[in-house]
């Protein structure tokens, strides 16, 4: 979703349900055949069925999220999901192992189950962050083509989401051959915008900053003339991290690099059409400079080499920051949060700021998440068709008045009242739950530009009718339309990391040297124990050092897809 990257999501049915659900624009799925001729011979049986009797069995493995949680006595092996799977499709899911995935667990627990010839689950989901344990697997033979059976058994509404975005095959496509179904996102779910405490500017008579010096000029007052009487050493005017990357899900400095023609960490698409690594763009320095200068002046945390994109939310939680970029969901989480520190707080979506020339960049959202792996001798791999097919036509975007209306279980991911209507999730007995993340696929079904579509029309005035304008509403901060709104005002400076393939020959044996060299090189610079003209060096140390080559292999990856 958006309104809880940390991770949540939204969204249950009831157990039982018809034992025929419908599905839609699947091939081929009569029982058996017969033409008028009563001496025609009857077709073979399909094997895809809408449930399956005798029952089959799906194995897979949990990397469990610490956020994720479990009511009435359940677990992830055996939950409201496994029990819907099996009673609904006939289809038991068999679970090999679970992980509470922390400090990379889950990808070490599957490594381990590989390297040690252990059993390896049929259908295996793997994050978008794990790009050389996808390569493993694939190149390990274990899992296997995945196109044909795609084409063969996904339901059109599968297929036509697939279709809005068809780069995104391209992460997991090997000579030609589909090696992995892309598990699909909501488009532009973590694209910047600012989000800038209100109350502030109207106390201090300030407007919102359309361009980086107007920003300057807002964080100053925020510090040295703080609206809540807040002494300028504990004000954090901009809530920025860069621990785990320039390039993130939340609060990094990107976006002010795109003020300069660049964003840093990604692979953009250079004046000449080739592909170029936004770090070493003559625009970087530009951005590190003014870093530094906003290091000095205390406007930006000064341990911002330290913080992730959870600490960069405690002091917009505490109240003690004025500014934190970041997705247009986070009046949900954590904002929402910051009344209860400062009941006067309140918090407003705004556009990313421009250069002087008015350039303006922010990094684009990928319209897939991760990879769902099909193993090569898995016995029915048409199943885990049919009970994800049933997800994207039946709860993906369903139209108003059926089954999955409001949710996916009831007195889990929604609950009425005795009227019938939904209640917030936080009022629902007993807790929220993500019962999405106890899905084959992670957050079960999403069509890229549903919610958004969704989110604009609240923003319109329109009133909620369909399962995902009720869940925004119900379930999101109450500033989230609004700031959707927002940030599609600004939809055309939002670029894409353009690189998605597999680790090229030289990143195998380079990338972690050049991404040191680069870290530690753009902290000092920030810190300020180093001059801006470090950056030169860097260049060129990255060039010779293994970035030409990787550049070289970058695009010849692109123009292979392209």
């Amino acid at each position: 979703m958006g309104f809880r990257w940390k991770r949540s999501t939204l969204s249950v049915l009831a157990v039982t349900m018809a034992a025929s659900v419908g599905l839609m624009g699947c091939s081929g799925r009569g029982a058996e055949n017969t033409n008028d001729s009563a001496t025609a011979p009857v077709t073979a049986e399909n094997v895809y069925k809408e449930k399956y009797d005798p029952e089959v069995t799906i194995s897979t493995v949990w990397g469990i999220d610490p956020a994720v949680t479990f009511k009435n006595g359940e677990t992830i092996e055996n939950s409201v999901a496994t029990k819907w799977a099996k009673e609904q499709f006939g289809i038991n899911i068999d679970s090999l192992w679970s992980v509470t995935d922390t400090n990379g667990a889950f990808a070490t627990k599957v490594r381990l189950s590989m390297s040690s010839r252990q059993d390896m689950p049929d259908i295996l989901t793997i994050g978008a962050d794990q790009t050389q344990l996808v390569q493993d697997l694939i190149e390990s033979g274990i899992y296997g083509e995945v196109g044909e059976l795609f084409d063969k058994y996904a339901s059109d509404t599968w297929k036509e989401a697939m279709n809005i975005d068809p780069t995104v095959w391209n992460a997991y496509t090997r000579d030609g051959k589909k090696m992995g179904i892309p598990v699909l996102d909501y488009a532009y779910n973590n694209d910047y915008l600012l989000w800038i405490r209100q109350d502030w500017l109207d106390k201090l008579n300030l407007k919102a900053p359309t361009t980086i010096d107007e920003l300057e000029a807002v964080m100053e007052a925020f510090k040295n003339n703080n609206p809540s009487g807040l002494s300028p050493d504990k004000v954090t005017p901009l809530s920025i991290g860069i621990k785990n990357s320039m390039n993130t899900w939340m609060a990094d400095p990107s976006w002010i690099f795109g003020a300069y023609g660049t964003l840093p960490q990604q692979w953009n698409i250079g004046e000449d059409g080739e592909l170029e690594y936004g770090s070493v763009h003559p625009g970087m320095k530009q951005g590190l400079q003014k870093l530094s200068e906003w290091f000095d002046k205390g406007y930006i945390p000064q341990e911002v080499a330290l913080w992730d994109e959870n600490k960069t939310a405690e002091p917009a939680v505490a109240g003690t920051a004025g500014i934190i970029p970041g997705p247009y969901w986070m009046s949900g989480w954590p904002l929402v949060d910051t009344v209860k520190n400062d009941p006067e707080a309140v918090w407003k979506p705004y556009p990313i700021p421009t250069g002087e020339d008015g350039t303006a960049m922010r990094h684009g959202t990928h319209f897939s998440n991760g990879v769902t792996l099909i193993k090569k001798d898995m016995e029915h791999p048409e199943a885990f068709f049919t009970y994800q097919n049933y997800l994207f036509d039946h709860f993906a975007d369903p139209a108003a008045g059926s089954e999955h209306d409001f949710g996916l279980f009831e007195g889990y991911d929604y609950q009425l009242d005795a009227d019938g209507k939904q209640v917030r999730y936080d009022e629902i007995e007993g807790g929220y739950v993500n019962v999405l993340r106890y899905l084959l696929v992670r957050d079960g079904a999403r069509i890229p530009d549903a919610q958004m579509k969704a989110l604009l029309n609240l923003a319109d005035g329109k009133e909620a009718e369909t399962r995902l304008e009720r869940e925004v509403k119900a379930n999101y901060g109450l500033e989230t339309p609004q700031a959707a709104k927002v940030l599609m005002s600004q939809e055309d400076i939002s670029y894409k990391d353009m690189f998605t393939g597999p680790p090229t020959e030289t990143m195998k044996s380079k990338l972690d040297y050049l991404n040191k060299i680069e870290n530690q090189t753009f902290n000092e610079i920030i810190y300020g124990n180093k001059p801006v003209d470090a950056f030169d060096t860097f260049v060129e140390t990255w060039k010779t050092g293994g970035g030409d080559q990787i550049t070289q292999e970058v695009n010849e990856w692109y123009d292979s897809v392209k």
